[in-house]
């Protein structure tokens, strides 16, 4: 273990940290969009499918909730172990806007959760949709800090330094609104609903495959379609704005996502390949010609620079970035696809009876928390050599820890997160394999003002149910 670079096991120690973490916040910002809008659906219409619906994905959010809330708190702790250096110096920026996080999101979450899980009975409906609208506004806000602090080190704006050589505040409105800023807020927040959309339609699709048509399941699934086909294709809108930017601010990330090593005009889109750093080539490439031209600058003939206009000493780990920023937009494609598809059974009206397009939806359910990790590969290992982006160098923000102890730690959380995290995804998994409840004898096909006014209401967490 004492061979090992203690620098490289810390950064694989926070980045199985963190790609566990992720999927949590993930889907609990879909999953709190997706709630408010089946409870402000059943104030609106009365329809019992969607409390009924509203009280199964309950269940579900309050526990990959309660894993986001663990699994994050590991990594502020990490910024003190293995990263002391970082915290030292970004601290009087980055510290901040990580305790307007904790003031303004986890506050109002932590304020409004019981509310949500469990006083539906006890304060009424229309008390109730507004805790469930400042839950789901909490995971939004929530979001928006996190990302400006990723953003700040991804662009770095509004700073100065001071004389311990540390990064201090000059102008707070250009330090949260960083040139990456909007383009990462969108994208991530438009990423968190579709994966959470295909794991509602996989959830719901699989027991449309086993025979239990019922109206619950037909309308999550229909809903979670309807996610995909809106926001699929504007997602690749964002991403295309996002890859501009990028271009613009971080061009040695992009021509390592892109595969290309020398600079060209009417570049080609490299469709796959294997980048060999050494030779400083793209071997066995499958390419489309101008299309990579075409997509970065807008036009069949504009000038993409290549890795070789920089150092080595400055580029990311090429290959990686390459096939990560490939599994991310092949399966954004089948997003996509996925959404077309659904609009043209719906219009035939055979949107709950293909089976091949039941199976696919099955098969789809993870897609969207792959092609999320995925594209924070790109992002995290593609601003590599820097954790602040051309200031502040990886190795130069480690904590001076040697490689054993890093790598016992390292051990230990991994063990730990597969008992942990395993165990509460395996429970996730059974919860989900229970049908919606439709309940005729307890619920009425719609809600009556007298069971509103009176508070007749279910609870399913007190249930024991989903």
């Amino acid at each position: 273990m004492e061979n090992f670079d203690p620098v490289l096991l810390a950064r694989i120690q926070f980045a199985f940290t963190i790609a566990f973490h992720i999927i949590f916040p993930a889907i609990s910002i879909g999953l709190a969009a997706f709630l408010a809008v089946l409870e402000g659906a059943w104030l609106l219409t009365k329809k019992q499918v969607y409390l009924n619906l509203f009280n199964y994905w309950l269940k579900p959010f309050a526990l990959v909730f309660g894993m986001g809330v663990v699994s994050g708190v590991v990594l502020s702790y990490q910024f003190g172990t293995n990263w002391s250096v970082f915290a030292d110096v970004t601290g009087p920026v980055l510290g901040p806007l990580m305790g307007y996080e904790v003031l303004t999101a986890f506050f109002l979450e932590a304020g409004f959760l019981g509310v949500m899980l469990f006083g539906l009975e006890r304060v009424g409906p229309r008390a109730h949709f507004f805790a469930t609208l400042m839950v789901a506004t909490g995971t939004l806000i929530s979001a928006f800090w996190i990302l400006a602090v990723n953003s700040w080190m991804q662009t770095p704006a509004g700073y100065a330094m001071n004389e311990q050589g540390q990064f201090i505040p000059a102008d707070w409105w250009a330090i949260v609104f960083n040139p990456s800023f909007p383009y990462r807020l969108v994208h991530m927040t438009m990423a968190a609903w579709l994966s959470t959309s295909f794991l509602i339609a996989a959830a719901s699709a699989w027991h449309l495959l086993r025979g239990q048509h019922s109206q619950e399941l037909c309308t999550a699934f229909s809903m979670a379609m309807w996610m995909a086909a809106l926001i699929a294709p504007l997602q690749v809108i964002a991403g295309d704005l996002h890859g501009l930017n990028t271009l613009e601010h971080q061009p040695i990330k992009v021509a390592a996502m892109e595969g290309h090593f020398d600079t060209q005009r009417g570049a080609p889109f490299i469709v796959f390949g294997l980048p060999d750093e050494d030779a400083g080539v793209t071997r066995a490439a499958l390419k489309i010609p101008k299309v990579g031209s075409l997509i970065l600058t807008h036009d069949l003939n504009g000038e993409v620079k290549g890795l070789k206009e920089w150092p080595k000493t400055e580029w990311p780990n090429v290959p990686v970035v390459f096939w990560s920023f490939r599994v991310m937009v092949g399966l954004g494609t089948l997003m996509v696809l996925a959404g077309v598809i659904s609009l043209s059974l719906r219009y035939r009206k055979t949107l709950y009876n293909s089976r091949p397009f039941l199976r696919f939806c099955v098969a789809m359910g993870p897609s969207g928390l792959i092609a999320l990790l995925a594209g924070w590969v790109v992002t995290e290992v593609g601003r590599q050599p820097y954790t602040v982006y051309g200031l502040l160098r990886t190795a130069d923000s480690a904590s001076p820890i040697a490689a054993p102890a890093v790598g016992a730690s390292l051990a230990a959380f991994v063990i730990t997160y597969c008992l942990v995290f395993g165990a509460g995804i395996y429970y996730l998994f059974r919860t989900l394999a229970v049908v919606p409840k439709t309940n005729p004898s307890q619920y009425s096909s719609e809600v009556t003002s007298a069971n509103v006014r009176g508070h007749v209401l279910p609870n399913p967490l007190r249930q024991g149910g989903a």
